[in-house]
């Protein structure tokens, strides 16, 4: 069925569905009529005839750290729901946290046939950056502040601010630091920055024998736990800069008859379904990653209709989820919501 076809079908001109399927203004009688057209027939407009006529593809490359990443997982799905509104496909290019290959993949996306780009970013080198000014396509960066372009990301030193100073106010006096490498901004530099600040909130120093830094999985975090613990001597708070980070942790304090909270206050940041659901359910700084998702998505249509707008960034914000790894208890949540 071709749209003349399909136009008489629903009653209504071929500027009508054209209008209808990229988006344009039509009234709602217009739009009842073609949607339900659609649904009798499973029309669908040619990609080569729109690619041809509007030099789009309809296709937005989403470039992401780690696919099996919880976060990254819901910053997509938000991403989805606004890109699939509008007719857009997602094409992902997965990383595995290698710094070339997100290099790689930018540039391979700029000579491939999307209209733009989301990043979802941890580290920037040089070669991003030199990639980057190479764009002629729009570009939204997500999860990291980041001059010049457009950005949504999180209030990372805020929310470990909180998470920390959640177990100083129950009386912790020996915290630690668990954190991210430091080249990432926003999880490594951010989130330790709030750890320091909480701590001299409480008239406390940071000490350089209670801080590690963990590679973003639960085996390491187990590692610098116990390489922590074996450096440090005591410490009854440890702030973890990732849900996976603590798990890890937690693991390890259990294995040597640790308890949390009693010995050991532990919080992070994340609020992931697998830190509610473990032994001791985390205390986490909840980031709205779906939310993210969403505002990313939309700046870029926003670029895409007006490609000389001004880069706008976004700052989210966070809510601590207090849980029993803190000595909280939360009995009416919802563990399963995000």
């Amino acid at each position: 069925m071709n749209i003349t076809e399909f136009a008489a079908y629903a009653g209504v001109s071929k500027a009508a569905v054209s209008r209808f399927f990229n988006g344009g203004y039509l009234s709602a009688e217009k739009k009842a009529a073609i949607a339900k057209a659609v649904e009798e027939t499973g029309y669908r407009p040619s990609m080569q005839a729109q690619m041809m006529r509007t030099r789009r593809t309809k296709q937005i490359g989403v470039i992401l750290p780690k696919l099996s990443s919880e976060s990254c997982a819901r910053m997509v799905e938000g991403i989805s729901r606004v890109l699939d509104e509008q007719g857009y496909q997602l094409l992902l290019v997965n990383t595995a946290n290698d710094n070339t290959r997100e290099v790689r993949a930018m540039d391979m996306l700029r000579h491939d046939a999307v209209d733009g780009i989301i990043l979802i970013a941890s580290i920037f080198t040089p070669e991003h950056e030199a990639v980057l000014e190479s764009l002629k396509i729009p570009v939204v960066i997500l999860g990291q502040q980041h001059p010049g372009y457009s950005c949504v990301y999180h209030d990372d030193f805020g929310a470990a601010r909180a998470a920390t100073a959640r177990m100083l106010e129950k009386g912790r006096r020996l915290p630690g630091f668990l954190g991210a490498t430091m080249l990432d901004k926003a999880v490594g530099q951010a989130r330790r920055a709030g750890y320091e600040a909480a701590l001299r909130d409480a008239g406390l120093m940071p000490r350089a024998q209670r801080i590690s830094v963990a590679k973003f999985n639960m085996e390491s975090g187990y590692e610098q736990a116990r390489q922590l613990f074996e450096r440090a001597g005591e410490i009854n708070a440890l702030f973890c800069a990732t849900d996976t980070i603590a798990i890890g942790a937690i693991q390890y304090c259990r294995s040597q008859g640790l308890r949390v909270p009693e010995d050991v206050m532990v919080a992070s940041v994340g609020d992931s379904r697998a830190g509610r659901v473990a032994y001791v359910p985390l205390t986490s700084a909840h980031l709205h990653y779906r939310t993210a998702g969403d505002k990313a998505a939309r700046l870029l249509l926003d670029q895409l209709a007006d490609p000389h707008a001004r880069p706008r960034e976004l700052e989210l914000g966070w809510e601590l989820k207090c849980r029993a790894s803190t000595g909280d208890e939360n009995a009416d949540e919802n563990i399963w919501a995000l």
